[in-house]
């Protein structure tokens, strides 16, 4: 399995993702962290959050269709595992952004940003078990 190099694209995406940050801080003053963002909306606790949530929900599922209209392509997106597996996956990670307090955008986007100690904790964590998960799918179970 190779990973592709992609540092163009990369960066024109983490300018964007920052920019977003930036843009609901100084406009919300609220973080951008994905998973409580969607968490907020399906388990609203202040109702009068949802529209800007459900927007923010609304324009990332409305990307690629953006991207297709500007380009005339959609994103190559290959995932090489079964839906199954991406709803394990999906399982997995919203229970680890539950007992991490946040998830990786919002501790590695925003929460470093702000010299979070939580942050400065959770990311080396993430990254770290990230990197053992890779190791081991790659080179223990061979996939």
């Amino acid at each position: 399995m190779e990973t592709a190099f992609t540092p163009f694209t990369s960066f024109g995406g983490g300018l964007v993702i920052g920019l977003g940050a930036v843009l609901l801080m100084l406009g919300l003053g609220r973080i951008l962290g994905a998973t409580g963002i969607m968490s907020g909306l399906v388990l609203p606790q202040n109702r009068s959050e949802a529209a800007w949530r459900g927007a923010l929900v609304v324009g990332m599922i409305a990307a690629p269709g953006v991207i297709f209209l500007v380009s005339g392509s959609m994103p190559q997106v290959d995932v090489p595992v079964s839906p199954a597996m991406i709803a394990i996956g999906g399982v997995i990670v919203g229970l680890g952004a539950s007992l991490g307090s946040g998830c990786t955008s919002g501790h590695g986007v925003c929460g470093l940003s702000r010299l979070s100690i939580r942050s400065l904790v959770a990311v080396p964590t993430f990254m770290a078990t990230a990197a053992i998960t890779v190791f081991i799918i790659r080179h223990v179970f061979g996939g």
